[in-house]
């Protein structure tokens, strides 16, 4: 029997799609260290708050709160510590290119294992002015009132 290509999503930053516009996204790999990689798998992550930076043409990412795994033996890395994203040139410099010149910025989405290594699914945003947000959810709420409606009527009701 074949194990999965891609394991559950560990943490997802539920709140990015609706605080940004999200635009264009990557996957990268994350550098850890020690018995973080465990604390990973033991499903204990945060990517509330969490950002990334173009710094020394290397993308870090800051602000991710992955907690000290309780079996292991003293590790000083910090839980919220900046970690190293592993991505190809091309794509840092992309990425480096649209931040500079659009007032973009980085954040992760989601991140998971795929074959055995830690990965983060990263993506180009720009912040949502407090309107927005107001109209997302009016948009979402209306959507929401007419699938109700319709399932009513489908069900032979006039409420």
């Amino acid at each position: 029997m074949k194990k999965s290509d891609v394991e559950p999503v560990i943490a997802r930053n539920r709140k990015a799609a609706h605080d940004y516009q999200l635009g264009e996204s990557w996957e990268a790999g994350i550098v850890l260290q020690g018995p973080e990689v465990k604390a990973l798998r033991a499903g204990r992550a945060s990517l509330v708050g969490g950002f990334a930076m173009v710094e020394d043409r290397e993308i870090w990412l800051h602000a991710v709160h992955i907690p000290q795994y309780s079996q292991a033996r003293w590790f000083e890395g910090g839980s919220r510590r900046k970690r190293k994203l592993l991505l190809h040139r091309a794509q840092i410099d992309k990425i480096e290119r649209k931040v500079n010149e659009g007032g973009l910025t980085i954040v992760p989405l989601a991140l998971y294992f795929k074959d055995g290594r830690a990965k983060v699914e990263i993506a180009l945003a720009r912040g949502k002015k407090t309107w927005d947000k107001r109209h997302a959810l009016a948009e979402r709420e209306a959507t929401r009132e007419v699938e109700r409606a319709v399932s009513r009527r489908l069900k032979g009701r006039r409420d």
